[in-house]
């Protein structure tokens, strides 16, 4: 009988743990997930910022918001380099002006630079297949793409070049750099 009451304890001992470790798990997926959420909350709120900013600035962008299939926001593109440079940054894409997931930006170069810069890049894009090729795998920019710099009318004339126009507006640092050519981006869809 003792036996028995033994190994009727052990199997509580044992749910006990397992249920223990489950909670455990449970609770650090559910943190992650509020961290991750958070994150691209921040992103969100800076990106609708950024596009504020933008339209404040009366250089032609209305249009472009309000006819393109869809736009990527970064507002917060980081360059820099010395000899050898790079660029990153996380953004919101937006289908028909709603938000439908978040896209980040790798750039690796190497070549005669210096500085380093921060930057609101915005990607518009021209037709639903144009946007859905940005949604669809890695992105990449062709080498020799460049952005329009924003100043004040500039975008009145801009046109899509293959489906795509690219607008960078400077915030802060020193470093002359419009290119965005060898850009890759990573689309994830909002959950």
């Amino acid at each position: 009988m003792q036996v028995s009451h033994l190994k009727n304890n052990i199997k509580k001992y044992d749910m006990k743990i397992i249920k223990g470790i489950m909670l455990v798990t449970l609770l650090f997926m559910t943190s992650a997930a509020i961290s991750q959420s958070e994150d691209d909350q921040k992103v969100i709120n800076d990106a609708e910022k950024a596009k504020t900013s933008l339209l404040k600035l009366k250089v032609g962008l209305n249009d472009f918001f309000d006819t393109s299939a869809g736009y990527v926001i970064f507002p917060n593109v980081g360059k820099g380099g010395f000899i050898i440079g790079g660029a990153s940054g996380n953004g919101a894409v937006y289908e028909n002006g709603v938000l439908v997931g978040m896209a980040n930006l790798k750039k690796l170069n190497i070549g005669l630079q210096a500085g380093g810069q921060l930057v609101t890049e915005v990607i518009f894009f021209e037709t639903e297949e144009d946007l859905n090729e940005f949604k669809s795998d890695e992105y990449e920019f062709s080498a020799e793409a460049s952005a329009i710099a924003l100043k004040s009318g500039v975008a009145v004339n801009a046109k899509y070049d293959d489906g795509v126009a690219v607008f960078a507006m400077p915030k802060e640092g020193l470093m002359v750099d419009a290119s965005v050519g060898g850009q890759k981006f990573k689309y994830v869809p909002l959950q």
